[in-house]
């Protein structure tokens, strides 16, 4: 995803079509976000202000990522950019729930019922499924850095836009797959969801040390910004897992509180009527009215 090129396609300096696009959606998406939770709150319904400033930060993230010079050299850099617009920025965009921000926002009609039916659609839910988002979102970095993809992409706008628009596209599945905040048809168990974290963070913490100690094929890169490149690939990529952990410890005890709470409320009314076959005891009423 980062590069200079010599061809003319480019557009900017070192932006690719594929990185202007995104970066021009993610204000796009941003400024929507900011107007319908404004909307909400304008006609008294609660949003908490947490989902704007996540949102806003991960639309930020992503725009800045690709534009904005980092220090390092340009591998160095090129893995910065990857944490930030392929990691961080999806897990803050998922985090503040636009799918369900938009479904309240939108009055009745067929574009909230066409979502709605799109969200919970038989499709969606196959989709989100934890292993395959995984295996586009990791399997492609390691197409992506073990094959000859990443030295063609770092000279071709066409290829490199494209590998650029996967990769950020990836990673909103993945986050999503893993918080899975949003109203589906079908939401997948904390134990698929946790696993494939898991495995997932063990394949790119590979992915990272192989590419500590080999370059992708058909690159040059200096081996002190090789070994710096892999390391912020290595630990910025456990900052962000632990973030996903983090949401999903935090689902798994709502959970369970609400589990908790339901079978509390279950055993006092079983108790209150109390057990199964044995007489009912007369309230003081009845008793009071009861003939001797």
């Amino acid at each position: 995803m980062t590069g200079r090129y010599t061809t003319l396609a480019a557009v900017g300096p070192g932006l690719s079509p594929g990185q202007l696009l995104t970066a021009l959606a993610a204000w796009a998406a941003a400024a929507g976000y900011l107007t319908a939770a404004a909307r909400l709150r304008r006609r008294g319904d609660r949003w908490p202000w947490r989902r704007d400033l996540s949102f806003a930060s991960g639309g930020l993230a992503l725009a800045a990522a690709p534009a904005v010079p980092l220090p390092g050299g340009p591998f160095t850099t090129h893995m910065a950019q990857h944490v930030l617009a392929g990691m961080a920025a999806p897990l803050l965009l998922v985090l503040a729930r636009p799918v369900t921000l938009a479904l309240r926002a939108l009055p009745p009609g067929s574009t909230r019922r066409g979502l709605l039916a799109a969200v919970r659609s038989r499709p969606a839910a196959w989709l989100v499924f934890p292993p395959l988002a995984a295996l586009l979102d990791v399997g492609g970095l390691w197409v992506l850095y073990r094959t000859g993809l990443f030295a063609a992409s770092h000279h071709e706008p066409l290829p490199h836009s494209l590998v650029h628009l996967h990769v950020v596209a990836a990673g909103l599945l993945f986050s999503f797959a893993v918080c899975t905040p949003e109203p589906l048809r079908h939401r997948w168990g904390l134990a698929w969801r946790g696993t494939t974290l898991l495995l997932t963070g063990a394949a790119h913490a590979v992915l990272a040390k192989s590419l500590y100690a080999v370059p992708p094929p058909g690159t040059g890169f200096g081996t002190a910004d090789l070994r710096t490149g892999s390391q912020v690939m290595y630990y910025g990529g456990d900052l962000v897992e632990l973030a996903l952990a983090a949401a999903l410890a935090v689902q798994w005890y709502a959970a369970t509180g609400r589990a908790r709470s339901r079978a509390g409320r279950s055993a006092g009314a079983a108790g209150a009527a109390g057990p199964v076959g044995a007489p009912r005891r007369p309230s003081p009423a009845e008793s009071a009215g009861a003939s001797p």
